[in-house]
């Protein structure tokens, strides 16, 4: 009678262990294939590939089904080895030439006398 109960228990503790209660809509895993090794973005961060959508902002990726979202955080394990920029080279300021001074001269806050 004990192995009858003992059985009837764990079967039920096995039955209730494995049911899955469904999340809210939309919470499913996604599988969003990779990026290529070497993506180039064109003048606007996005990018599509595989019927997904890419935006690159920030140093980081997003994906969406469609380019006006909702967007998701790309996982970085999916995220390119390179990203290129066709027509301009990111990275580089536009004012460049124009005379920034930034780190030279004079420390900021110090003036003339605080060098005797």
């Amino acid at each position: 009678m004990k192995r009858i109960w003992l059985a009837v228990l764990l079967a039920v503790f096995l039955i209730v262990g494995c049911v899955v209660a469904p999340g809210p809509r939309g919470s499913g895993v996604v599988l969003v294939p990779p990026l290529p090794t070497i993506v180039v973005l064109e003048e606007e961060p996005y990018y599509y590939h595989s019927g997904y959508h890419y935006h690159y902002q920030n140093n980081v990726w997003f994906y969406s089904n469609s380019r006006s979202g909702p967007w998701r955080e790309l996982t970085r394990d999916r995220w390119p080895k390179e990203v290129k920029f066709k027509g301009k080279e990111r990275g580089r300021d536009d004012d460049r030439g124009r005379g920034d001074e930034r780190g030279r001269g004079e420390k900021r806050g110090h003036d003339e006398r605080d060098r005797y």
